[in-house]
């Protein structure tokens, strides 16, 4: 599979990349990107920004299936099972980043002429001039080969995940991130997939509640960056447009209403579900108590979109301690419920009071 990666990397190793002709983007073609000379010699430095690493924050969502799986090993198991799943999930991290660090160089590669005109994309290191397009592109290349090659290792399914990824990403590429929702759908799908991987690492089924919950959750965060894109380009007046037609702020504003009500609604009923209480018997009923968390990144995230903001999560956490107070509990919360000796007898107090003394729920 390494080897078939290598040989479509050498058939488009001089790649592709669009550019608009006119400033509304009315009509766009592909043309084969000049590899003369980059404004400026690249350095090692340039190539790693390319990769965009504050974006491997986004891997968290492989860790869900083991963090979820890990309460549910008997006490023989830890030693010999845990530093297992450990290792494959660290290795399908590193892997599924270097997949998604091939696909954002190429991006940059093919939007090189559209970023230019952005007041923040501007700086990246294609569209600033350091990095030619066509080295970009091959850069790319090289690390989704590398990703891809990493997840066969650590196992089919994984490896077989991340070649469906490589076709949504191409197909992505050549015309979905260009349709109006469509884009965001197949975004969230993406990181659904790598839920999918941290699932299949250690050999565990894959739960449509964890599913769903990433699903929802990063549609959400995919209209946080068309808002914030657009917020940012209007406040330094450029003549930037969004690849897919996003020019109305009310309408990205119902967007980002209703998906972020579908996160919130999603955390909430599998808290609340059979599915959860199966797993975790009364510990379930302290992730419906984290809820507020949930709710309170979802607005304040929602805030930053509108005022034009970064939309990254590592910024976020940076520059909104309400933000990074809210995560923090909410993680803290999280492996308390799942982990802390006791937890659900304190839960069964607090719950359901009456039950302790013979009466049932209130």
């Amino acid at each position: 599979m390494y080897r078939s990666v290598l040989s479509v990397a050498e058939t488009f190793k001089s790649g592709w990349h669009y550019v608009a002709e006119t400033a509304k983007m009315a009509d766009v073609r592909l043309v084969m990107p000049i590899d003369g000379p980059p404004r400026i010699a690249p350095m090692p430095l340039d190539f790693f920004k390319l990769m965009r690493p504050q974006d491997w924050v986004k891997s968290i969502f492989i860790l869900p299936a083991i963090i979820f799986s890990i309460p549910g090993l008997g006490p023989g198991e830890w030693a010999s099972i845990l530093p297992g799943w450990m290792l494959a999930t660290f290795l399908t991290i590193v892997g599924f980043s270097l997949l998604a660090s091939g696909f954002y160089a190429i991006n940059d590669s093919l939007d090189v002429e559209l970023d230019r005109r952005h007041p923040r994309k501007s700086h990246r290191p294609i569209a600033a001039g350091r990095i030619t397009p066509a080295a970009g592109f091959r850069f790319g290349l090289v690390l989704i080969g590398l990703g891809i090659f990493i997840g066969f290792y650590v196992d089919q399914a994984v490896g077989g995940v991340m070649i469906a990824y490589l076709v949504l990403q191409f197909l992505y590429n050549a015309g979905l991130k260009r349709i109006a929702i469509v884009d965001a759908v197949v975004l969230a799908t993406g990181f659904g997939m790598r839920a999918t991987v941290g699932a299949f690492a250690i050999d565990r089924p894959v739960s449509t509640w964890l599913l769903g919950c990433v699903f929802f959750l990063t549609l959400y965060l995919a209209f946080i960056k068309r808002m914030c894109d657009l917020a940012a380009a209007r406040e330094a007046t450029t003549d930037w447009k969004s690849p897919a037609g996003y020019e109305d702020r009310f309408e990205l504003n119902w967007l980002l209403g209703m998906s972020g009500v579908t996160v919130v609604l999603s955390w909430v009923l599998y808290g609340l579900s059979s599915h959860a209480v199966n797993l975790f018997e009364g510990r379930a009923a302290g992730f419906a108590l984290l809820t507020p968390f949930v709710l309170i990144v979802v607005h304040r995230f929602y805030r930053r979109a509108n005022r034009g903001e970064r939309d990254s999560p590592l910024a976020a956490m940076r520059e909104d301690p309400v933000i990074l107070a809210s995560l923090f509990l909410f993680i803290a919360g999280l492996l308390a419920f799942l982990y802390m000796p006791g937890v659900e007898d304190l839960l069964s107090r607090l719950i359901y009071p009456d039950a302790r003394l013979g009466g049932g729920p209130s």
